[in-house]
């Protein structure tokens, strides 16, 4: 199963029908939401997909949270972190969608762009790899539902300086979770296998297209990829090949190969510069990696 990558239009679009006039904003984007006005028996289901924007919620109920290659099934409050990079869905573990309360909000990185120490992807809770899940007692949910709280009323305010307000409303219940074990209520989804793997393509699709001369390619190696996704090796290789038929080193150059014939022909650069692009050291090693697969040179190719 391969995931999708929902936009913050599609997210909009599918949830409210309508798409903000704040969304293309050079400050960034941020939302808050209740729950319950985004669930319900006419709304579209939540799909196993990566979104292009980050999330933290605090959910109740009993549900299971799918995120990468783990299942979370928690019954309580839970607050949840999720990033870009990862696939990740939940579902009710029992009673009626219309059940779900809590809060939710939306941001992109750009929303924290200079105003936190490194980069909001660099923290344990949004880190692949990470354990993304808190279970909360009754006093930790009331603290977090009362900052959830101040940014709807923040959000809907005419204060000039309501979104550094709603930054360090967000950064405070990082901060609160960094302070708190994470859930290890985990267990291996039965679709595990090709949960790791739509996980892996979306690593090895993102360093893609090669647009410029001076990107590079450079997670080459199945460790590249367990190192990411912190697991081991032998793991990732057997996930791959009982989702996809493929080895993942056959999966990484057939991809490899794929951009290098799209620069080969839709590009004037020279041959050193695409084979440095593809990590390659030296263009002999570009050469022999393209013939072996090809029977063609490079240069050859290009002029086919």
């Amino acid at each position: 199963m391969m995931s999708t990558i929902e936009s913050l239009a599609d997210f909009y679009q599918k949830k409210f029908d309508f798409l903000p006039d704040t969304l293309q904003k050079d400050i960034g984007h941020f939302n808050v939401f209740r729950m319950e006005d985004c669930l319900g028996d006419d709304k579209p289901p939540m799909n196993y997909s990566r979104r292009d924007f980050y999330k933290i919620a605090l959910n109740r109920g009993h549900n299971i949270y799918h995120y990468a290659d783990k299942s979370v099934e928690i019954n309580g409050t839970a607050l949840m972190f999720f990033n870009p990079l990862v696939p990740y869905t939940w579902e009710l573990a029992s009673g009626k969608i219309t059940d779900v309360r809590g809060y939710f909000c939306i941001f992109t990185e750009a929303f924290f762009n200079e105003k936190i120490r490194g980069k909001i992807g660099d923290l344990p809770m949004f880190a692949l790899g990470g354990k993304p899940a808190y279970v909360l007692n009754d006093e930790q949910d009331a603290h977090i539902s009362a900052i959830f709280s101040k940014m709807l009323d923040e959000i809907n305010s005419d204060y000039i300086y309501k979104y550094d307000l709603l930054r360090n409303y967000t950064t405070e219940i990082t901060h609160f979770a960094l302070k708190t074990n994470p859930s290890e209520v985990l267990y291996k989804h039965p679709d595990a296998n090709s949960r790791i793997t739509s996980v892996f393509t979306e690593l090895l699709e993102r360093q893609f297209p090669i647009e410029n001369p001076s990107q590079r390619f450079t997670m080459r190696s199945a460790k590249d990829y367990a190192a990411q996704l912190s697991v081991h090796v032998n793991h990732l290789n057997r996930a791959i090949k009982e989702t996809t038929g493929k080895t993942t080193t056959h999966y990484i150059t057939e991809r490899l190969l794929s951009e290098a014939k799209a620069l080969l022909k839709h590009t004037d650069w020279n041959i050193s510069e695409i084979g440095y692009c593809l990590g390659f050291e030296e263009p002999t090693h570009f050469n022999n990696f393209f013939k072996k697969l090809t029977s063609h040179t490079p240069t050859s190719y290009r002029i086919v």
